[in-house]
């Protein structure tokens, strides 16, 4: 007989690796190099402020995880504090729409660096839609093994940083580093107008928070591996950073639409440009392959809530994955790009786009910390916010102030908001009519917190009994 529900099997590496999977992305590597460009070795100010925005973050999804530990994420913790119209635009503006805007970017990406470094004759669409459909075939065969997959890409992704960030720092390159250039903060207070860019190097820990129900001990699991995560990026992009304003000219890095590569050229030379690429290929597997195994297990936990149609709650019967909503969210990802608006010129757009999106998630989170702290001061916490409600405040205030600064430029600030605002309005438009025509409920009324703790609880506690009053 198949097994019902998904299966425990995941440790402390995979959920590192995956909390890592969606940091590593290369985009990252692109605004990395220009944050360094920009601001000169000053930017590590705006990183540690991004580091500690992240932090909260962190802080809020474990102790709302260690509260409901559920397949399904934000809106599981939404429903008890802010109901279930929230629940669901938390889900399709911070996470669905994300895989639409950032995750086409991303996997465009592969199919760009492929056909430019390696093969000039075939269309990069081609190249992209391989890796996404091998992808979405890795996570259909299971949990364990995109737990391997993602190991292998992180590993390879962090020991890269690492490897080129000790080889730059103490010279060991094909190139001799270059003078010394200008002062350490060349943008004195101005580098705090890097913290949104700095914010995108570390954003997406949470992503393990789907897994909850296929980590074992997810209570301590998962706060540890989100927690390490951004201290092992920190350090990974600290080293590539300062190793690449060591051989690479800031005003290259800030121009530059691949400084990583400009940055393995100067360093190891011809065989750095192929390492880079290659690199950066695996850092969009890395990203692709994470949204590909949360986004289906988040509408797996909706859809066992009644917020999402049914036949996203279905395990395929031999591995028991929720394969409707791995190949759902494969479409998402390879349609923009099919249809050609996934473009390189449009990767920063649909990039901060999806972040935008990803700030008005991250708000309701820890919103919700604060409302379910208010209403059930008693509840069993596996982890509890350090310095709380300071992280929340700090973090919402935060997320306000990146919204309105997500992009210097007027005109691409145009563009970024026109696409967040229209992809939020279609998903307020989705959660209003689920609500109120399919579900009949009250949008913004509650859920008691038991009712949504009661299967998970009874999971964690390996028994199979519920509860008359409760069930379904």
């Amino acid at each position: 007989m198949a097994q019902e529900g998904l299966k425990r099997s995941l440790g402390i590496p995979a959920t590192v690796a995956a909390a890592c999977g969606l940091v590593v992305a290369s985009t990252t590597l692109v605004s990395l190099g220009q944050g360094f460009g920009i601001g000169g070795p000053g930017f590590i100010i705006a990183m540690i402020i991004a580091v500690l925005i992240n932090l909260f973050v962190a802080f809020s999804f474990a102790e709302l995880s260690g509260i409901i530990p559920k397949a399904g994420s934000i809106d599981h913790y939404t429903l008890p504090a802010l109901g279930r119209f929230l629940a669901i635009l938390a889900v399709l503006s911070g996470y669905v729409t994300v895989t639409v805007f950032a995750g086409s970017a991303e996997a465009a990406v592969p199919g760009f660096v492929f056909s430019e470094v390696f093969a000039p004759g075939i269309p990069p669409v081609i190249y992209s839609t391989i890796v996404v459909l091998l992808l979405a075939y890795i996570n259909y065969r299971g949990i364990e093994l995109f737990g391997w997959v993602q190991i292998v890409l992180t590993s390879i992704m962090i020991g890269t940083l690492v490897i080129m960030g000790i080889a730059g720092l103490f010279s060991l390159s094909v190139t001799p580093p270059l003078p010394a250039e200008g002062p350490f903060n060349p943008m004195g207070w101005g580098v705090l107008a890097l913290t949104a860019l700095g914010f995108w190097l570390f954003v997406g820990i949470e992503y393990v928070t789907p897994m909850a129900e296929e980590v074992k001990r997810p209570g301590v699991m998962i706060p540890i591996s989100m927690i390490s995560a951004l201290a092992i990026i920190l350090v990974a992009k600290v080293l590539f950073g300062f190793a690449s304003i060591r051989y690479v000219p800031l005003g290259m890095l800030a121009e530059s639409e691949a400084p990583q590569v400009l940055a393995g050229e100067a360093i190891f030379g011809l065989p750095g440009v192929y390492w880079m690429a290659i690199v950066t290929i695996l850092a969009s597997a890395s990203t692709v392959n994470t949204l590909l195994a949360a986004i289906p297990r988040l509408l797996y936990g909706m859809a066992s809530k009644g917020q999402a149609p049914s036949f996203f709650g279905r395990l395929n019967t031999r591995y028991q994955t929720p394969a409707l909503g791995i190949a759902l969210v494969a479409l998402c990802i390879l349609i923009p790009i099919w249809i050609g608006i996934a473009g390189i010129e449009m990767i920063v757009v649909f990039i901060l786009a999806g972040a935008f999106s990803w700030f008005i998630s991250y708000i309701i989170a820890h919103l919700n910390v604060i409302i379910l702290r208010v209403k059930y001061p008693d509840v069993p916490r596996s982890f509890k916010t350090p310095l709380y409600p300071l992280p929340q405040l700090l973090g919402i205030a935060s997320m306000i102030y990146m919204i309105i600064n997500i992009f210097p430029d007027p005109v691409m600030k145009a563009a970024i908001y026109r696409y967040a605002l229209i992809f939020l309005a279609l998903s307020a438009v989705w959660a209003v009519i689920w609500v109120r025509v399919i579900q009949k409920k009250p949008l913004f009324a509650p859920v008691p917190l038991e009712e949504v703790r009661e299967a998970s609880l009874a999971e964690a506690a390996g028994t199979a009994k519920t509860t008359a009053s409760h069930g379904g």
